[in-house]
């Protein structure tokens, strides 16, 4: 298990997730905080709230980015899938090539904006196999596995799971809960998607329930972690509740404010 010294006095940390491009307010998370955690998804395909931004209208534009976010949002899955293979047949290049150089692009901007040290999991739209390319010297990447920091232990399970959205890391309900397993018992349990609570994964503004893991939901229940804290969903019905003893946060959608959630003890 990987460790961080304990400082005099308290230990302060900063949280981020759903960053999504933002690298600018990404370099300034960690002021004033011991350490910085991210909770995934550093990559923008398309932004829900500007549909200019993102690899997606970079390579197509806006207007079929209107489209494809307006077939997803009325959740017409095969018709946005039908729609997007229709546009990746007439760019005249491999899609994996083109995705995996723009998302190349991204990282190298996230990644240099990290403050140290950095803890960071993986979200449900990012490409695991490339960030141990990226990740320097200070920036430590957890999936299924603890570090100490300030005293307290911190567990981080990274991903999403299968869903209609067919996101690059989404992994089956079993491999999820075998790395659940792997954390064990800690004071911080550090996902990036929720528990499996309607008012955790519903979307107010995508107007969708998002998934959950019905795995975290009870490996909180059992283990009773100090807090529980995700991302993924970007506008929860509620961003915060107890379940047990354990005070449940969503941290944020960090692109859209730029502003990292505060853990002290």
């Amino acid at each position: 298990m990987a460790s961080t010294p304990a400082g005099s006095g308290r230990t302060r940390v900063h949280v981020v997730s759903d960053v999504h491009g933002n690298a600018r307010d990404l370099a300034r998370a960690g002021d004033g905080a011991d350490a910085l955690i991210c909770l995934g998804d550093l990559v923008l395909f398309l932004d829900y709230a500007d549909h200019s931004r993102g690899i997606f209208p970079d390579l197509f534009g806006r207007e079929n980015a209107d489209r494809i976010v307006e077939l997803r949002t009325a959740r017409r899955f095969e018709e946005a899938r039908e729609f997007g293979a229709r546009l990746w047949s007439g760019i005249g290049t491999d899609r994996a090539t083109a995705v995996e150089g723009a998302v190349r692009g991204q990282y190298a901007e996230m990644f240099a904006a990290f403050p140290t040290p950095t803890y960071a999991t993986y979200g449900n739209v990012d490409m695991p196999s490339l960030w141990a390319e990226y990740a320097r010297p200070g920036t430590t990447v957890l999936d299924g596995e603890r570090v100490e920091i300030g005293g307290w232990t911190f567990g981080f399970v990274g991903g999403g799971l299968r869903s209609p959205m067919r996101t690059p890391y989404e992994i089956d309900d079993e491999e999820y809960e075998a790395k659940l397993a792997a954390v064990g018992e800690v004071d911080v349990l550090c996902t990036h998607i929720p528990p499996e609570v309607p008012e955790l994964v519903y979307d107010t503004v995508a107007r969708r329930f998002e998934r959950g893991s019905r795995a975290l939901l009870e490996t909180i229940r059992r283990t009773r972690p100090r807090y529980a804290l995700f991302g993924h969903v970007h506008q929860p019905l509620v961003r915060r509740m107890r379940i047990g003893a354990t005070e449940c946060v969503n941290v944020g959608h960090f692109a859209g404010t730029g502003k990292p959630w505060a853990l002290e003890w």
